[in-house]
């Protein structure tokens, strides 16, 4: 397997024009597993070659060790864990896991079940009346933001903020200098700086002040690992309120698009709400929300699919076209919540596999079940949807659903 040059394709699946449908640009990428493109790039595109490069212990996630700076890098700040390396990635991963997940805090996901059924139903109560939803406005955004503001302690009513700088921030990850403009990548580092002071004054709140919310628990714990500094505490914060709900909203968007296209899969879950498990599994695999990890370094010169990847080079990873990947999966372009062994890459894999992604499936559970069983004959306005600017994150902007059987 040689490595080409083929940049065309590359630019073609980033171009807005091919976000409602990229898969058939993934299916010719995956012909060459490893390619590099004109900048000394590489990127990887199928399945094996995806998962032994994430468990590959000369790749790095920390973008200090690119030999050419990423741009913007240099006015970030402290990088949170998902963009650290071991043994400082592992530390923080641990003091954070301690407050959210087993083995320190086993039933705080599964504890939420009431209260996100709760969520959920209010807010298709509050459908009632109307011919014409937007699922995201209405629902997927809501839903999951409003749980990640109660887990981390941020006040409900400051949502409108840290949206407008949420939206800044994703816009800003794919930015490409040649065709972007410099607000673009301007807009998303200033983002970054208000969001990150807006935290550090909730977090300054929380010293010496004990209580239930996550801010409060990394600023009062001393651990076997110690404390996180203030500027560590931060940085998760910023990375769990902005992946706890994009990867989220974008799930239940897609899940909710597509079984609106697989009307016999919709009438199934409503009949059989226990498919919802294994059906949340295959929406991972056949449209996720996180489609590609746009830059890794290279360690050291690396080895993949024959091909040699220089040290300092940037990797760029379409998990997305892996898990379509049809040396992998049967008949991988077919929805199938039936599908077993269904080993996907929605979440990433090896030690950087998503830390929020056993709240994401349950919130994705409940939401889709209760939408399955209460909507009154949904159906889609517009197919496809307007999609969101990036390739990175993909999901539809909106979502408009007719109910009772109106358009």
């Amino acid at each position: 397997m040689t490595t080409t040059e083929t940049p065309d394709m590359l630019q073609r699946i980033l171009d807005y024009s091919s976000r409602a449908d990229p898969y058939p640009l993934y299916a010719e990428l995956r012909k060459t597993p490893v390619t590099r493109q004109e900048d000394g790039s590489y990127v990887i595109s199928t399945y094996r070659e995806l998962t032994d490069i994430l468990h590959n212990p000369h790749l790095s996630s920390d973008v200090r060790n690119l030999s050419r700076p990423m741009p913007g890098m240099e006015a970030r700040a402290t990088p949170a864990f998902i963009n650290l390396d071991p043994p400082e990635h592992d530390r923080l991963r641990r003091m954070a896991m301690r407050h959210f997940g087993p083995p320190h805090t086993p039933g705080l996901v599964a504890g939420m079940e009431d209260d996100l059924t709760a969520i959920v139903s209010s807010l298709i109560d509050g459908f009632a009346g109307k011919e014409q939803i937007d699922i995201v406005d209405d629902f997927a955004y809501p839903f999951p933001v409003t749980v990640i503001c109660h887990l981390l302690g941020v006040p409900r009513e400051d949502e409108p903020k840290f949206r407008l700088w949420v939206n800044a921030i994703i816009d800003s990850i794919d930015y490409n200098p040649k065709t972007d403009p410099k607000e673009k990548l301007d807009n998303g580092v200033q983002a970054t700086k208000d969001l990150r002071q807006y935290l550090g004054g909730l977090l300054e709140q929380r010293h010496g002040r004990p209580d239930e919310d996550l801010l409060s628990r990394l600023a009062n714990d001393d651990g076997p690992d110690g404390r996180m500094t203030d500027e560590e505490i931060v940085s998760t914060a910023n990375l769990l309120l902005i992946a706890g709900h994009e990867t989220t909203v974008n799930l239940i968007t897609n899940g909710m698009l597509t079984l609106l296209r697989h009307p016999e899969v919709l009438q199934r879950l409503r009949d059989e709400p226990d498919l919802v498990v294994p059906l949340v599994e295959e929406l991972l695999r056949y449209e996720p929300p996180v489609h590609i990890i746009p830059w890794r370094a290279a360690y050291s010169d690396i080895t993949v699919a024959d091909t040699v990847i220089p040290k300092g080079s940037q990797i760029m990873l379409m998990l997305a076209s892996g898990s379509r990947d049809p040396n992998r999966f049967h008949d991988p372009d077919r929805f199938d919540p039936d599908r077993r062994d269904n080993q996907h890459l929605g979440f990433g894999s090896g030690i950087h596999l998503c830390f929020g992604g056993p709240m994401a499936r349950l919130e994705t559970q409940i939401a889709l079940t209760e939408l399955v069983r209460r909507l009154d004959r949904p159906s889609l306005v517009a197919d496809p949807p307007p999609y969101r600017r990036s390739p990175v994150l993909r999901g539809p902007v909106h979502l408009h659903v007719a109910q009772g059987g109106g358009q």
